[in-house]
């Protein structure tokens, strides 16, 4: 194990500022066995971004960009959170220069980059993980083995929603989220989560079919100086077309089972709601990212005429939470920022080579990320041919 590892962020937005915060939390979270943690660089081309995340937490300067990240010597692990068109150049970079990487989802803009940035990945002497940071998810995890335990059972239908609303405003300035080809919108941003998540629960998709994909509002007016992720700012009273889709929707087949999903970026009051819920051959359970402490749960049990939903109130007894907390009392609540820190300590371990028996489970290989890049993009072949059913390969097809 090294004596230290020292850490990076690429990119100082929403996102960004989440992967490091994990980081400097990921140390403590459960027993002291990770090697001494070195919080190094925020990188940003915006100077202001890059120097504010920085002082907030506590890393020792900002880098104005990812090739001086690559050739710092102080610097071991580099989390990449920038724009999806980005990724391939930044993650191959820094690939080559012997960082372990851990990039955000989805993998790149388009199929062909994430499939090169796999096989970059799988050829290097180092990590390269993709965070699907909903595996780490308390309430998501428990009913995953509430499922595979034989408690819930093999999963019948599935149905998911991903519903925010940072662009229901006509007004809200132009980015390069608005930007990209067929699919690249709601659909990648917030559609590739509620993918890996279903599969997480149910299995690999096997078709997809009924893709349907909206673009509600047309046209965005630039802004004027520089937006930080989903930031209403001033604009201009100069519009640019919008490319991609503000809302999709479409059907699944699992090897058991079938699922609906629909996913929106303007969907007014709804900040950031991932609600699914898994209808199983011996009951239900639903989850609910505005309530993150909880799950329901229905068992087929008792009378019908008393039977129904419970509250079940996550704690030291359910995933993650176990050994993790420091106030490690029943009922203490949980939310979307502590997934990241699961996630960071996970690749650290691994990185720091830590047996996986001892680890947290380990993050998603870059071929996880083409394979969820290779749904999506069946949902927009779905819609592109009036909804369609378009088959995924298996994972043996994909090996």
């Amino acid at each position: 194990m090294p004596e230290s590892l020292g850490v990076a962020v690429i990119g100082a937005g929403m996102a960004g500022k989440a992967h490091a915060a994990a980081y400097r939390t990921a140390s403590t979270l459960y027993n002291p066995t990770l090697p001494k943690i070195r919080l190094v660089s925020i990188g940003d081309v915006n100077p202001e971004f890059g120097g504010l995340a920085a002082r907030r937490f506590g890393y020792e300067r900002t880098d104005p960009s990812w090739q001086a990240i690559a050739e710092a010597d102080d610097i071991d692990v580099v989390s990449v959170v920038i724009a999806n068109s980005l990724h391939r150049e930044v993650v191959e970079g820094l690939l080559s220069a012997g960082k372990h990487v851990l990039c955000e989802k989805p993998l790149s803009d388009t199929i062909e980059d994430a499939r090169a940035m796999a096989a970059t990945a799988n050829g290097a002497p180092t990590l390269a993980r993709v965070g699907f940071t909903f595996r780490r998810t308390p309430g998501i995890v428990y009913i995953r083995d509430l499922i595979r335990s034989g408690v819930l059972g093999d999963v019948l239908h599935f149905s998911g929603r991903y519903w925010t609303d940072y662009a229901s405003s006509p007004h809200a300035p132009m980015s390069w989220r608005y930007k990209g080809g067929l699919g690249s919108g709601a659909l990648a941003d917030v559609g590739s989560h509620l993918a890996y998540v279903s599969e997480f629960l149910c299995g690999d998709i096997t078709s997809v079919s009924g893709g349907r994909l909206s673009t509600v509002i047309q046209e965005r007016p630039l802004p004027i100086g520089a937006v930080l992720g989903h930031d209403h700012s001033a604009v201009s009273n100069v519009y640019e077309k919008v490319e991609n889709d503000d809302y999709a929707a479409f059907s699944a087949s699992f090897g058991t089972g079938v699922g609906g999903f629909e996913v929106s970026r303007v969907a007014a009051g709804h900040a950031n709601s991932l609600i699914l819920e898994v209808f199983c051959e011996n009951g239900a359970a639903r989850f609910n990212q505005r309530r993150p402490a909880e799950i329901e749960l229905f068992l087929n049990e008792g009378e019908g005429a008393q039977n129904g939903y419970r509250q079940v109130i996550l704690g030291p007894a359910h995933p993650y939470i176990a050994g993790g907390l420091a106030m490690d009392a029943p009922s203490v609540g949980f939310g979307q920022n502590d997934a990241f820190g699961y996630q960071a300590r996970a690749f650290l371990e691994e990185v720091a080579g830590i047996p996986e028996e001892e680890s947290l489970p380990r993050c998603a290989t870059f071929d996880e990320g083409v394979h969820n890049m290779e749904l999506l993009g069946a949902v927009a072949e779905s819609a592109e041919n009036g909804g369609a059913t378009v088959s995924i390969a298996s994972e043996g097809e994909r090996r």
